[in-house]
């Protein structure tokens, strides 16, 4: 069972032995009671943000339409160059919080009327330079004139980075997929429940810790505290982001 923001703040007000909020008295809280409640939000916003590829942000699970590499895709028009990385979202603030830009990848499998032969292929990522200095002109005179278009191999990002480029501008419908993670949402109601799986809870508290003894003037508690959040976020990464395997061990036995 995941844990709720109303569990979070109700541990630390009984390390200060403070009055605990119930669910009807969460949403009213003043003073001290509302200063942990702030405390927590912070420490939650440290965590989240300090990896933007955490795995509980990712906008969807990979690997849920075998073969494709990615955990969300969007669908090309012909003869359109741009798009949004999400359709749904209307300014910065909804916007995905990252996507990995070296796992960009076009097919024509699933898309709708498409047949064999289909289309599969990674999408080698440019710089918007390197597309303005050796495709633009080219691509631009295309796409005035003739609008033969093609069948696009690499993809670029917008200046503002709220879309993504491919060229050449594709001939036809294709599915670009790709790994997107969500921008965080700050703790709001008494049983919004926290992210990450409970047994990183500890790190949550260590670090609302932290900044309550800071309030407290307590500073030897508060580095105490800090110690604590450092450990665990360290441990947190290296639990949820170690690196795969670069290499596969030969364990035949060597005859000499």
């Amino acid at each position: 069972m995941a844990t709720t923001y109303l569990q979070v703040t109700n541990e630390l007000l009984r390390e200060l032995n403070e009055i605990v909020l119930t669910s009807s008295t969460f949403a009213g809280a003043a003073g001290i009671q509302q200063h942990v409640k702030d405390c927590v939000n912070r420490a939650y916003n440290d965590i989240v943000t300090a990896e933007p590829r955490w795995s509980f942000l990712a906008t969807g699970e990979s690997g849920s339409t075998d073969p494709f590499y990615g955990n969300t895709y969007v669908e090309t028009v012909a003869g359109t160059r741009w798009y949004e990385l999400k359709e749904s979202s209307s300014s910065l603030t909804t916007d995905y919080g990252t996507v990995d830009w070296n796992d960009f990848y076009l097919t024509t499998i699933g898309v709708s009327g498409a047949s064999a032969p289909y289309t599969s292929k990674n999408l080698r990522f440019a710089t918007l330079e390197d597309w303005k200095d050796f495709r633009r002109e080219a691509e631009n005179v295309d796409d005035a004139d003739s609008q033969t278009w093609g069948e696009p191999n690499v993809v670029f990002r917008s200046p503002d980075g709220r879309k993504f480029g491919v060229s050449p501008i594709p001939k036809e419908v294709y599915r670009v997929w790709f790994f997107a993670y969500d921008l965080p949402t700050a703790l709001s109601a008494h049983g919004d429940t926290v992210v990450f799986p409970d047994v990183y809870v500890p790190v949550l508290t260590a670090r609302a810790r932290y900044y309550l003894h800071q309030f407290k003037d307590n500073l030897q508690a508060s580095a105490f505290a800090l110690d604590d959040y450092k450990k665990g976020l360290r441990q947190m990464k290296s639990n949820m982001l170690s690196p795969a395997p670069k290499y596969i061990k030969d364990d035949r036995v060597r005859v000499i």
